[in-house]
């Protein structure tokens, strides 16, 4: 049996560990049991309630689990972030095993991780959520952590993963697609930061601007090998290829890889992770500090890139692209992704884009496994989760009540603002007040478009799936009435349950 290691911290409070089990010994202070939940990151669970406020997200303090000197150490030293990302099937390579020691030592200090993210697009998408996720778990085991957008390297474009070269885009539209970007980075790691400070977010614009080609090629290219560059799989490729590769391409490896140096000798950066297709990338920084500074203590970390069930990526040029930003994509409709995935692809998610404990999903894998199971029960806690880390606390209730909303046959009265916010998320068209009323529900259905034929319209109604303003229509002779028109502006069509039109009323 092994022997119990104890440790003294929060007034006299005694915590040791025994057979693997937290066992406390508290003191009279009941101040100990206010922190509790935030020392038992990142497996304990804190709720936090939906404010009705002005200002949607929580302040950082309220998702502060470190505050005092030593507890970064004490979070570090019993939270192995490595350990907790292989676990959770978000560890793909290390540039060097070091890594796992060197992130829980508690006589070391706090790591600096940093994540790249290129505007190509205004807003990031859910590819790009696994890299805010890996960043979030650092900051909760007491890490630092540096979100970098990429206003020089976006204007190269990085050969990753593609197969042509990726448009040009124009200054304006970088800037603008940086600021979106920044500001979407903000928002998430702001509402679930373990503490004020512990990130930061900069643009690597600010240091290339003024960075000459030929004080570049003297201390940058200078290091590089031609032939590395070539080895790399994501370089070999594309010049195997029938398009090729463009120099501007070829060089993008040396940009990144230079990024890491300054964000090493400037900002004390000393990891940096991606996606697996980063891993050319990310090795190059690892070199130049090498080289370059002659410094060790520089690592790699890349996670696997998120897949869809048939093992594409989530992209951004897609049509249908989940977007983070609520302005590109609703919060409903974004749960809404969730809560639609199969159920082969649920436990993959928990343990990727949550941070529910391993021992709650296993749970939640056998409750999916039971002959009394209700369908969806485990999305819906997927979506809920996913949802409040995306679009915080407020952004979950937004989707939860238009989810209520649109459900066929829901008690829910709707108004016209409810309908309204709903427009955006589902087609729409615009019919005048004459010709809706004493319409009837069959021909209704076919002028807005929402089903092609009058006999479809006929066999859907029979079957009990045509819908009014979330009321089943009964009757084949229904005609729109006065009272049906909310707040005389607005009408909800369903046929079925996901196949929806909203009317406004001119």
């Amino acid at each position: 049996m092994a022997a119990a290691a104890s440790r003294t911290f929060f007034n006299g409070c005694h915590c040791f560990f025994h057979n693997q089990r937290l066992l406390l010994s508290l003191s009279s202070s009941p101040s100990f049991l206010t922190n509790l939940p935030t020392l038992l990151l990142p497996h304990a669970r804190r709720h936090r309630p939906f404010s009705s406020s002005s200002s949607s997200s929580p302040s950082v303090n309220e998702t502060l689990p470190i505050h005092e000197p030593g507890k970064e150490s004490l979070l570090r030293s019993r939270f192995n972030v490595v350990e907790i990302l292989e676990q959770r099937g978000l560890l793909e390579s290390l540039t060097s095993d070091n890594l796992k020691s060197a992130c829980s030592d508690p006589n070391l200090p706090p790591l600096r991780v940093y994540c790249g993210f290129d505007p190509t697009a205004e807003s990031l998408h859910l590819g790009n959520l696994l890299g805010i996720v890996v960043l979030s778990w650092f900051l909760r085991c007491g890490h630092k952590a540096v979100a970098l957008v990429g206003g020089a390297t976006g204007r190269v474009g990085d050969p990753s993963g593609k197969s042509l070269e990726r448009p040009e885009l124009d200054a304006l539209t970088l800037e603008k697609n940086a600021a979106g970007i920044a500001n979407t980075v903000r928002r998430i790691l702001g509402q679930n930061a373990t503490e004020e400070g512990s990130f930061v977010v900069l643009d690597n614009y600010d240091w290339w601007k003024d960075f000459r080609l030929l004080d570049f090629l003297k201390q940058v290219g200078r290091y590089a090998r031609v032939g590395t560059m070539l080895s790399k799989e994501s370089v070999r490729r594309r010049v195997e290829s029938e398009q090729g590769m463009s120099f501007t391409e070829f060089t993008y490896q040396l940009l990144q890889g230079y990024d890491f140096v300054y964000l090493f000798e400037k900002e004390g950066v000393n990891v940096q992770i991606g996606g697996s297709d980063q891993w050319g990338n990310i090795t190059a920084g690892t070199d130049l500090i090498r080289k370059i500074l002659q410094a060790d203590g520089a690592y790699g970390l890349t996670f696997p890139l998120l897949l869809k069930s048939d093992g594409t990526k989530f992209g951004k040029s897609e049509e249908g692209a989940i977007w983070l930003s609520p302005s590109l994509l609703s919060p409903y409709k974004f749960y809404q992704h969730f809560f639609s995935v199969p159920d082969a692809d649920v436990s993959r998610f928990l343990k990727t884009l949550t941070f529910l404990s391993l021992e709650e999903i296993g749970e939640l894998e056998r409750e999916m496994k039971r002959p009394d199971y209700v369908p969806n029960t485990v999305q819906k806690r997927l979506a809920e989760e996913v949802t409040r880390f995306v679009h915080g606390e407020e952004g979950l209730q937004e989707a939860l009540k238009a989810t209520e909303a649109l459900r066929p046959g829901a008690e829910t009265r709707l108004d016209w603002e409810t309908i309204e916010r709903l427009a955006g998320d589902v087609p729409s068209c615009s019919m005048p007040y004459h010709e809706v009323l004493d319409l009837s529900l069959v021909d209704l259905s076919v002028s807005t478009g929402l089903l092609d034929t009058k006999s479809a319209a006929r066999r859907l109604l029979k079957q009990g799936g045509l819908y009014l303003n979330n009321s089943r229509v009964d009757s084949e002779g229904k005609k729109v009435e006065a009272d049906d028109i909310v707040d005389g502006k607005i009408l909800l069509l369903s046929a079925g349950k996901k196949n929806k039109l909203v009317v406004r009323i001119s």
